[in-house]
């Protein structure tokens, strides 16, 4: 008998454990409905006098943005891009760019406020341009060991999928800069490059889905662990090639300083340099972005050349004027490619890498109609559509005459944003632009590109800018 009065209070326990526990989850869950309509409310209040795209009661543009509609924009029909910038000192948004944290760490990317600003000084010195002077000629080797790929693909008389064949390019370049690795490492590529997509693809499917911006029911989610799981990953591979090093005499004796040893060697004004944690985070973030973002760029540009013929015929004969009967390229021939560096700004024109870039707004900002957008408030200025609006062109024509200097003269400096703006710009941007100069260069020295039609791709936004079918071009080799 008490053995059975035990099991009935044993099991009344529990029961009440339970019930306790399903009050709890259903009051947070009605609390965060609360909150979220409240966050509704005021959104649509902030936003009444702004036209835009039809709203779904619960999803929002969710829907809009899973079609890959350029055309929805809450703030379409503004004209002044001066005023629709935000404020210099307005911090990243954070809510999406947390997403990241778990893969590339607090880095460059993530950070705010002082840190941010530490960082920032301590690894400007890293982009001067005597140290980007010393990656040209690993650029240049990288390109050529892709193009030589490409020589041996010719005689298949396919059409050739650019992207992968250029992710691989520029990682082989970034791993050279960043930290000079044995070539024995340098053939891990192939691995990091499925993990980066993979990685895009679910931070993608993250962003769309508004269950799994909740962290507690991402981390049980399947999904939630393939991330973590692809996340170790990532870091295994950078972890190999980054491994122990010590800013001493090693350092000084090396003839050439990788990006690594500026980073292990920069100290700031009171002497501190950068933690174990941060020099983590600002590898992985290099890694990432000084790869897949200039591997976009580039695959587009190339893209863009077997599209319009005749610009690339352009291209061409100023390179071959440029190089004469040279099979490389160096430093001083970078600044000597005018209409090649217009071209290549008109490709990013139309295909950003990034295509959003999220902000908050640190304080109010008011239009000369009188409208206004409240401090606090989270946008995302997409640079597509900034380059068309505040360049008149609302029409896809390829003019890369548009950046003469005649025509960029009295143009507001925000109204082409290939890498941001203010003081939260891309810190690798002049890096980005040497290796996509080389590329062009070297690509046209030894290929005609032309376009497959039955393979035209389909751009799709994966973090960065990719086509769902791949890139394909046609390539002969000239004489």
């Amino acid at each position: 008998m008490e053995l059975l009065r035990s099991f009935f209070w044993h099991y009344a326990d529990i029961s009440h454990f339970f019930q306790l526990a399903a009050v709890a989850c259903l009051t947070c869950l009605l609390l965060k409905a609360i909150q979220l309509y409240q966050r509704k409310r005021w959104m649509t209040n902030v936003l009444r006098d702004f036209q835009g795209a039809p709203t779904h009661w619960f999803y929002g543009h969710v829907q809009s943005v899973r079609r890959q509609d350029r055309a929805v924009s809450t703030l379409c029909l503004f004209t002044k891009i001066s005023t629709l910038l935000p404020l210099p000192d307005d911090p990243k948004e954070l809510q999406t760019y947390e997403f990241l944290v778990p893969w590339i760490g607090k880095g460059l990317l993530i950070l705010n406020g002082p840190k941010w600003h530490q960082h920032r000084r301590l690894l400007t010195p890293g982009f001067h341009y005597d140290i980007l002077k010393s990656y040209v000629t690993l650029m240049a080797e990288s390109v050529r060991v892709m193009l030589d790929k490409w020589e041996k693909l010719i005689p298949e008389k396919k059409s050739v999928e650019l992207f992968e064949h250029v992710s691989l390019m520029t990682l082989d370049s970034i791993m050279k800069c960043i930290f000079n690795p044995s070539p024995s490492l340098l053939c891990r590529g192939n691995s990091y490059i499925q993990t980066v997509l993979d990685l895009s693809v679910m931070l993608h499917k993250r962003i769309l889905m508004p269950l799994y911006h909740n962290e507690i029911i991402y981390w049980f989610s399947a999904s939630g662990r393939r991330f973590r799981k692809a996340c170790r990953l990532a870091q295994h591979h950078t972890g190999i090639l980054y491994g122990p090093s010590d800013p001493g005499l090693q350092i000084l004796k090396k003839r050439r300083l990788d990006f690594l040893d500026i980073l292990l060697c920069a100290r700031d004004e009171h002497g501190n340099g950068l933690s174990d944690e941060d020099l983590r985070a600002e590898v992985d973030t290099f890694m990432f972005a000084g790869h897949d973002t200039t591997a976009s760029g580039i695959s587009w540009i190339l893209y863009c050349l077997a599209q319009y013929p005749e610009h690339q015929q352009k291209c061409r004969e100023e390179i071959n004027d440029l190089l004469a009967d040279r099979d490389t390229i160096e430093w001083d021939d970078l600044g000597k490619m005018p209409y090649s560096t217009m071209f290549i700004k008109e490709c990013l024109r139309l295909y950003p890498p990034v295509l959003l870039v999220g902000r908050e707004l640190s304080a109010p900002v008011t239009f000369a109609d009188g409208r206004s957008l409240p401090k606090g408030l989270t946008w995302t200025p997409n640079p597509p559509q900034l380059n068309f609006l505040t360049l008149l062109f609302l029409s896809q024509v390829f003019d890369p005459l548009r950046f003469s200097p005649e025509n960029t003269s009295n143009r507001h400096p925000y109204a082409f944003l290939p890498f941001a703006a203010g003081p939260r710009n891309c810190i690798g941007q002049h890096f980005a632009m040497n290796e996509m100069k080389i590329s062009l260069a070297l690509t046209l020295s030894r290929f005609e590109l032309s376009p497959d039609p039955e393979k035209p791709p389909v751009p799709i936004h994966l973090i960065v800018l990719r086509s769902k079918n791949g890139i394909h071009v046609y390539l002969r080799k000239l004489c």
